[in-house]
């Protein structure tokens, strides 16, 4: 505790306190290595250039943080839901971490405002910089002061004033799921296929995924995940079925 509070007033002394008041809002720590942090906060469009030619901004703390947060969460279900299934822990997690939610979660916390990125990324693109900015963020954590910090972040300055995981939790629907329970309800052969993955760029894929049941194709979706695809398509399967009593009969 005396380490800490030392380490802290020397980190407020002279003119390089402003950023580590600025970062300490957000974090509600101070942070250790700041560099780590204003790094997780430089969008490519303004990447500094290195001596050796490379161009530093936040995307290599976005895909350390990505996976930090990915367990960070994993870690606080699995031991919050100690009765459910994977399938139930896989798809609350989704929502949890999804763009939308860290988007939304980074200008709670007020990361937008230390946000450095040029006039143009700010006012024409979506607001993914943000959640991505969040994830380079948990990158920066982990590589300052650990996973538990991580956690601790997680846990208190994001779930705890922002998040209600139970309600979450219940509104979460797995299509997939139900309708293997509707097909074993009416004895039915159910089957997902994988109709063609699109690699439409770096690292992007798009799924097409059918559902089959029989011997006939009842629909088709999309999705930027195998699994992603599968839902979509379930849930369109499922809405012909409830547009349809008598389907089960037809097969």
């Amino acid at each position: 505790m005396i380490k800490a509070i030392i380490r802290n007033i020397r980190l407020l002394t002279g003119s390089r306190k402003e950023p580590y008041l600025l970062f300490y809002k957000v974090l509600g720590f101070y942070p250790s290595r700041i560099e780590y942090y204003q790094l997780a906060v430089r969008h490519r469009s303004v990447a500094v250039p290195t001596d050796d030619g490379h161009l530093l901004s936040n995307e290599r703390l976005e895909f350390l943080g990505d996976a930090v947060l990915n367990s960070v969460v994993t870690d606080i279900l699995f031991r919050r839901y100690e009765n459910e299934r994977e399938g139930f822990l896989t798809n609350t997690r989704s929502k949890i971490v999804k763009r939308d939610t860290l988007n939304r979660l980074a200008f709670e916390i007020g990361l937008d405002k230390l946000m450095q990125a040029t006039k143009h990324v700010n006012t024409h693109t979506n607001n993914n910089i943000y959640g991505n900015a969040l994830e380079a963020l948990m990158g920066a954590i982990y590589l300052d002061y650990g996973y538990k910090q991580c956690k601790k972040f997680v846990e208190q300055r994001l779930i705890t004033p922002f998040m209600d995981i139970d309600k979450i939790a219940d509104g979460e629907v797995n299509f997939k799921s139900k309708i293997i329970e509707w097909s074993q309800k009416h004895k039915i052969k159910v089957d997902f296929v994988l109709v063609k993955d699109e690699l439409l760029s770096a690292n992007k894929h798009v799924f097409h995924t059918s559902v089959m049941i029989g011997d006939r194709i009842m629909c088709e979706a999309t999705g930027q995940s195998k699994k992603e695809s599968q839902q979509n398509a379930a849930r369109l399967a499922l809405q012909k079925i409830m547009e349809d009593p008598d389907l089960p009969s037809s097969f």
